[in-house]
């Protein structure tokens, strides 16, 4: 097990950009690593992988959007969010699984809105 704490989340106007960043607090390297989120209502849906080999996959709604990235000498992972829109506002969590197992940190509150 690893804890995952989040950071790099706040409000942006529509069509701004964030970077969210993850960071373990032990290795990840054998571990993939996601992004989702939850809005108020709604259940929580992913947003972006990326496995241990570094292959990324993206929930349809990111249309090129976002970009995923991990770093394992620093154990960390990144969400890089361009062209945010209002459905973008939600409590983004970071993940951390291997085989059965998963690892969540506490969540970080991204807001769009003018």
């Amino acid at each position: 097990q690893v804890q995952l704490v989040e950071s790099g989340g706040g409000l942006v106007e529509p069509g701004g950009s964030l970077r969210l960043s993850c960071v373990a607090s032990g290795s990840i390297s054998d571990k993939a690593m996601g992004w989702y989120r939850q809005a108020p209502g709604n259940q929580r849906e992913v947003v972006a992988e990326i496995n241990s080999g570094g292959i990324t996959s993206y929930g349809d709604f990111v249309k090129g959007r976002f970009i995923i990235s991990r770093d394992n000498a620093k154990k960390t992972v990144h969400l890089q969010m361009s062209g945010l829109n209002s459905g973008d506002t939600a409590v983004y969590f970071c993940n951390a699984r291997f085989l059965f197992l998963n690892d969540w940190g506490q969540g970080t509150q991204v807001t769009v809105s003018s």
